[in-house]
């Protein structure tokens, strides 16, 4: 059964078909109208989502039903946004599933992006051969999820795997974008990363983290030093959540996991440095669906729910 798979982020909307094997086909993007509002992000991921349609159409291939994967945390039962931070403003409270339906005609299944994304990863990724897993997605935010007996999890709230509002900082600390302070958002996301660079530079270059990866690549210490403090945050606190979740394995994709040797050995280290079982023997993985991933397992999500 071919389905369309969708993945609403805060920066972009991307949208493909996707066959019953998971093989996505015309692949289409475009900014999301994040400051415009909930109805306008909604309206510009039914009109991405009609173009696809209509070019697979040409091509004789007709969806029967659509994947979501949204940021936020969803409830999929009612297909609703139950929270979103300030990168999505007026996006908690959205029927999305409703008004995806009402928009495109065809049945709707959404979830949170991270859970959708570690669902590609659990059948056709990295987390392949795993039936317990901690998939962490570090990017414009940081998110997570977890997959226990090879079902992804959302809890009894739909936010399991929210990592990304651990309190890293009790002392106040930096400003989350969920409004409160010292959660490891705020210091191990791309952005973080970058504002830290900026702190500590003195000033504001127009600098995002690729430039700031390919300064630390150049040799310059103050670049590097940020990447090491974020992936030294973030591996600390996930040593504590492999204590609590004791999993077979920790997934992690996103664009700040991209930035490789810079990157991977302090987070393994500062995992590895709890004395713990869990953190000196559990499997760290990168991600291996890289960009595309939110959509092949929002393309898994349709198909087990519809077919």
């Amino acid at each position: 059964m071919q389905v369309l798979t969708i993945d609403i982020g805060g920066t972009k909307i991307a949208a493909a078909l996707a066959d019953q094997q998971g093989a996505l086909s015309h692949y289409r993007t475009a900014p999301t109208p994040a400051q415009a509002g909930a109805q306008a992000v909604v309206a510009a991921t039914i009109d991405l989502a009609r173009e696809v349609c209509v070019a697979g159409r040409a091509d004789g291939l007709a969806p029967k039903a659509v994947g979501v994967g949204a940021a936020g945390a969803l409830d999929p039962a009612h297909g609703v946004v139950v929270y979103a931070g300030e990168t999505l403003p007026g996006w908690a409270g959205t029927a999305l599933a409703a008004e995806l339906q009402a928009g495109l005609g065809l049945p709707v299944v959404v979830d949170n992006d991270v859970n959708v994304l570690a669902l590609g990863e659990l059948h056709a990724g990295a987390g392949r051969g795993f039936a317990d897993l901690l998939v962490v997605a570090i990017g414009t935010g940081v998110g997570g999820a977890l997959v226990v007996d090879g079902v992804v999890r959302s809890g009894a709230t739909h936010s399991a795997g929210e990592l990304g509002h651990l309190v890293v900082e009790v002392n106040g600390g930096r400003r989350c974008n969920c409004g409160g302070h010292g959660h490891l958002e705020a210091y191990a996301s791309g952005p973080a990363i970058v504002a830290r660079y900026q702190e500590r530079l003195g000033r504001s270059d127009a600098v995002d983290l690729r430039q700031v990866a390919e300064r630390a690549r150049n040799g310059e210490p103050l670049a590097s030093d940020v990447i090491v403090e974020g992936a030294r945050i973030l591996g600390g606190a996930l040593a504590g959540l492999i204590c609590v979740l004791d999993p077979q394995a920790v997934i992690l994709g996103g664009g700040v996991a991209d930035l490789g040797d810079l990157w991977w050995p302090t987070l393994t280290a500062a995992v590895r440095a709890n004395p713990l079982p869990g953190p000196g023997q559990v499997s760290l993985h990168p991600a291996q669906l890289g960009t595309r991933a939110v959509l092949v397992g929002a393309a898994r999500l349709a198909q087990a729910r519809f077919t």
